[in-house]
């Protein structure tokens, strides 16, 4: 673990170190890009403001991520109980992710306000699919043998379904999950673009028509932070949940 942090720091720093190298050899104007140290000093001088909106978007993507893994599960739970629900809903779920997620945003804008409804549920739309195709798949590939042995033994279908296939699925609910971490805050950023009062999205908005890019880069920089935090805690909540999981990679980086 410790090894792995260090790694992560160092890449960092040469990450920062590239752009400030880019920014003084590039003699770029401070609004087109501005260095690191701008946006650090950006970063102190106006933590309270960047803190009180990272607080509204921390929240969307929370109450998004609940909502969203929520009506997956039931999702995947449904269409593999019911045959119906796969001839209805499967075609549904998937007609749904041709439309683009700008042409969905200013209609729940219209639809919930510009309150934090909107931007819940924008962010729940953008991670429900990968939870429900993710746990439907882990449901649908559930060991023959296993299923087999259980009619043997009596179990019903519900049975089958609570005992047999879910705790099988689980593995694959869990990858699903971090992806859904992993996009939970396009949602409720696209939701602050398209209107909004509050939320690192509207701060980097209305930064940006200010020429205040070293604003934006904060805003960025903050709303990273928290992508990055958000998936790691999934991870560790999914490693922690699953424990009987190998991990081979996890397992070799460690023995570095």
């Amino acid at each position: 673990m410790g090894a792995r942090f260090v790694r992560g720091m160092v890449t960092l720093a040469g990450l920062v170190l590239a752009w400030a190298l880019l920014v003084r050899l590039a003699d770029l104007p401070h609004y087109i890009l501005p260095g690191p140290e701008r946006v650090a000093l950006r970063l102190v001088d106006d933590w309270a403001l960047l803190a009180r909106h990272a607080g509204f978007t921390a929240a969307e993507i929370v109450l998004g991520l609940g909502l969203g893994t929520l009506c997956g599960g039931l999702a995947a739970l449904a269409l593999t109980a019911s045959s119906a629900a796969r001839r209805w809903l499967l075609p549904l779920l998937l007609a749904s992710q041709a439309i683009p997620v700008f042409a969905i945003a200013p209609l729940l804008v219209l639809w919930l306000g510009y309150g934090m409804a909107s931007k819940v549920a924008m962010a729940t739309l953008i991670i429900f699919f990968p939870v429900t195709a993710s746990f439907y798949d882990g449901l649908r590939r559930t060991d023959p043998g296993w299923l087999d042995l259980a009619r043997t033994m009596g179990a019903t279908p519900w049975t089958m379904l609570r005992h047999v296939r879910m705790p099988a699925a689980l593995p694959a609910l869990g990858s699903g999950l971090r992806m859904a971490a992993a996009v939970a805050p396009i949602g409720a950023v696209v939701g602050e673009w398209v209107g909004a009062s509050a939320g690192l999205g509207y701060l980097m908005l209305h930064a940006t028509a200010r020429v205040q890019t070293d604003l934006t880069f904060a805003a960025l920089f903050i709303l990273a932070l928290l992508a990055v935090g958000l998936w790691l805690l999934v991870d560790l909540i999914v490693r922690r949940a699953l424990p009987w999981l190998p991990d081979s990679v996890m397992n070799k980086e460690e023995t570095k």
